[in-house]
């Protein structure tokens, strides 16, 4: 077996893609004899993309890598449709002001991870508001004819909408078909999706065949859920860890994840070998195998150095149970000053009754002593004092 088709195994059967339509093996051949043009498209209506989306620029790049075309498409004008696809109501549209504003900070969150300056073989960007703002009254109407209103309906958001007396908007049924468009726009060989777009997907397989004449692959991915819950990151839902997070903030998240993640994360965020994945999870204490994993995916998205400091930073707070290095520096104005009044400088948007909370559950400590008192007046030595609140803020405290 040749190296590149030792390339095209690893990414086929590395557990990310959950189908390929009409045809696996075909796609394979073509794979390794042809240049093919691939694409993923996302829109735009939430601030910050997630490592679920991540997995997806990861495994576009790896096709790049391997020779092939590959274009991301921010989808700055379906966005202001709204994609029905596993939504129980519409969505609520977004003005293009917002969208390209989304857009903006999505194209930095995902540089790390492809290349788009390639001498060679960039990863290109388009927009799809480029075609679909431009097809007329007529041309809109002549796409509608390749689909039918039965064919809308039997999704399973639209029954479940039937079911429950709740409005499917005439909108709703466009979407699949402009998303459908860019696919005949750009007349790709391959669209990457998640599993809930493969309809939209199909929808494009349709009008290319029809319009180009041109036969599409679609190339299904996970979602990344929890193998045990089947709980899913969702950009519409603020649930996620998001590719904006500070690294300190997601190498701590993705601690936080339950065991049986971290095999999710480490198939789709990293390109560790899955023989080398397999013995890191053999270890004895799963933490081990977390704190690889948290440093792998910070290190791929934030950098090395932001990885080991990062890493540092979780051991010091959370193992060691030390103060980092880097203190947020707080002055009282008095060598003496009443708890609760510090703990108000220290955390200015929590209202006093949070703070009494936190004083009452045992979340204040001032060096190694839980402090619960309120009003109790707190000296400030010259060298200033060490205050920790809640799980992972710290201050240091000055006069």
């Amino acid at each position: 077996m040749s190296t590149k088709e030792q390339l095209v195994d690893e990414i086929l059967n590395r557990g990310i893609i959950v189908s390929i339509l009409p045809d696996k093996e075909e796609l394979r051949k073509k794979l390794l004899n042809e240049k093919l043009r691939f694409y993923i498209g996302a829109d735009a209506t939430f601030n910050s993309l997630h490592l679920s989306h991540a997995k997806n620029y990861l495994l576009l790049e790896d096709f790049r890598k391997l020779g092939h075309e590959v274009i991301v498409l921010f989808g700055d004008f379906t966005a202001r449709i709204g994609d029905p696809s596993d939504k129980t109501s519409a969505r609520q549209q977004l003005s293009r002001e917002e969208v390209m504003k989304n857009t903006a900070e999505w194209l930095e969150q995902i540089k790390p991870l492809m290349n788009f300056t390639d001498p060679e073989n960039p990863a290109q960007v388009k927009y799809n508001h480029d075609w679909l703002s431009k097809l007329t009254m007529e041309e809109v109407i002549n796409l509608a004819s390749n689909v039918t209103v039965q064919q809308m309906i039997e999704r399973d958001m639209f029954q479940k909408r039937i079911k429950d007396e709740k409005p499917i908007f005439l909108h709703e049924f466009l979407y699949p078909i402009m998303q459908g468009y860019d696919s005949v726009a750009m007349e790709v060989d391959v669209e990457m999706c998640g599993t809930d777009q493969i309809f939209n997907a199909l929808v494009g397989r349709t009008l290319l065949k029809k319009l180009k004449n041109k036969d599409k692959f679609v190339m299904a991915v996970n979602l990344m859920e929890n193998p045990l819950t089947g709980e899913l990151m969702s950009k519409s839902r603020g649930t996620g860890i998001f590719l904006n997070f500070s690294a300190e903030d997601m190498y701590g998240a993705i601690m936080s994840q339950p065991d049986e993640m971290i095999k999710v994360f480490l198939v789709n965020n990293t390109r560790m070998p899955l023989p080398e994945i397999d013995e890191l999870l053999k270890t004895e204490n799963p933490r081990d195998a977390k704190m690889r994993t948290a440093w792998e995916i910070v290190k791929m998205l934030k950098g090395e150095g932001a990885a080991n400091h990062a890493q540092d930073d979780f051991v010091q707070k959370f193992q060691k149970r030390e103060a980092p290095t880097d203190l947020l520096e707080i002055s009282v104005g008095a060598s003496e000053e009443i708890l609760l009044n510090i703990l108000k400088k220290c955390l200015p948007k929590k209202s006093g009754s949070d703070l009494r909370r936190l004083l009452d559950q045992g979340g204040v400590k001032i060096g190694e002593d839980a402090r619960q008192e309120a009003l109790e007046k707190i000296t400030i030595p010259a060298e200033g004092l060490i205050l920790k609140a809640g799980k992972k803020d710290w201050f240091k405290i000055v006069k």
